[in-house]
């Protein structure tokens, strides 16, 4: 039985890449000029990583339990657990003093009271990890950019611009890290060759350990 591609994105690159993603679904990324049928052959060639990533997704997705944002829930903020407490104050919406205090009045959207605050957090944390790696090793970079991406921790596009989803802002700062010095290792290496992990390894050994922290651990990093 053959593998069904979900979605082919087409692109100047010059590789075909497989992605598996959060929802266990399979995305190709590949050049222009290369026909379907190939790409059904690249993807029977690797049935066996497929399968195997995607029985590792469904396995972390039922640990994940969606958040009811009630009294005494937990939410993560840059590696750590913290309670939140619903208050009677009705302004601000959150408010985060060594554990997250929601105002009552905002339970009917205190999911998007999170995000919100999840990607103000992010883009100030994320930009200043950006501005302290990317003079040291030299990396030009247009701006930083915080997404709502669900399947991508972070990505570089053609014209150096650096984007990263909030929910980055969940993980423990050595795991930003990684994150950041390979979006910009990305600006030099557009592929993940041999060439491009060689670069990612000089500016953070063991950058591995938090590779497979984010691999393990996807579903904390979730509302």
């Amino acid at each position: 039985m053959s593998i069904h591609i979900t979605k082919i994105i087409r692109s100047r690159r010059k590789t075909i890449a497989l992605q598996v993603t959060e929802d266990a679904t399979l995305i190709v990324r590949a050049p222009y000029r290369v026909g379907g049928e190939v790409l059904q052959k690249v993807v029977e060639k690797h049935k066996k990583w497929i399968e195997k990533k995607k029985k590792e997704i469904q396995a972390r997705n039922l640990k994940f339990t969606p958040k009811e944002f009630v009294d005494g829930e937990e939410f993560f903020y840059l590696g750590r657990s913290y309670k939140l407490t619903i208050v009677d104050e009705p302004y601000p919406p959150l408010v985060f003093k060594s554990g997250f205090f929601l105002s009552g009045k905002y339970l009917p959207v205190a999911r998007k009271v999170f995000i919100d605050w999840y990607k103000q957090q992010a883009y100030q944390k994320i930009s200043e990890r950006v501005e302290w790696y990317a003079p040291k090793q030299g990396f030009k970079y247009n701006k930083v950019n915080i997404t709502n991406a669900q399947q991508r921790w972070g990505s570089c596009s053609s014209i150096g611009n650096l984007n990263f989803s909030w929910r980055l802002v969940m993980a423990p700062l050595p795991v930003i890290d990684y994150v950041v010095v390979h979006e910009l290792v990305h600006l030099e290496e557009r592929n993940h060759s041999k060439k491009f992990w060689d670069k990612v390894k000089v500016i953070m050994p063991g950058y591995e350990k938090y590779k497979d922290w984010l691999k393990k651990n996807s579903y904390l990093l979730r509302l």
